[in-house]
């Protein structure tokens, strides 16, 4: 892989950009606060804007790091963030990245996250030059294996108790996009 850290992606309604100090309250607000987006996340609701600021804090030391890709989802429309999207776990050997997402409930079904995740697979298959894109979802949330299906990845299958999250041991279905495929789209 190619790395080339944080860089922003602009589509038609987002920014996708590295986190700042200023957007701490603006994400407690929006999405670290909130208990349905955290439901099926390994991370709990944030119960104070203290560990959102703390968790920025470590992001933004993190992007001196060519290899660190967490990016702010920002609404053009109200210019602040709202989610964010990041690779969560690569794989050198493989030229895999792994991707997670988390957006505020007040703007799921809005083909926001889609548009998110659409934005950063060029980004990437092309300059990264990475092999496997992948993510997964709890069975439970089937709205995330929309995102993915909308964003061009492909259902592999469930692992059965393959993974954990706040509701404890759960299944996983997985998702991805290989170089070739997204490729001979084009």
């Amino acid at each position: 892989m190619e790395h080339k850290g944080t860089v922003v992606i602009e589509t038609n309604r987002l920014l996708l950009r590295q986190f700042n100090i200023d957007d701490v309250e603006f994400a407690y607000k929006n999405w670290t606060h909130d208990d349905k987006v955290t439901e099926f996340l390994r991370w709990t609701r944030h119960e104070d804007k203290i560990i959102t600021k703390r968790v920025i804090e470590d992001w933004i030391s993190s992007y001196k790091n060519k290899k660190f890709y967490q990016r702010a989802i920002v609404l053009k429309e109200i210019c602040e963030p709202i989610g964010s999207i990041s690779v969560v776990d690569m794989n050198e050997k493989t030229n895999m990245v792994h991707i997670g997402y988390a957006i505020g409930s007040k703007w799921w079904n809005k083909g926001i996250t889609s548009e998110a995740l659409k934005a950063i697979i060029p980004f990437l298959f092309e300059q990264v030059k990475v092999q496997r894109i992948e993510s997964q979802h709890d069975p439970n949330n089937p709205n995330s294996g929309k995102v993915m299906r909308k964003s061009g990845l492909t259902f592999e299958g469930t692992l059965r108790k393959a993974d954990w999250s706040n509701k404890g041991i759960v299944d996983a279905s997985m998702y991805s996009l290989l170089a070739e495929e997204y490729f001979n789209k084009e």
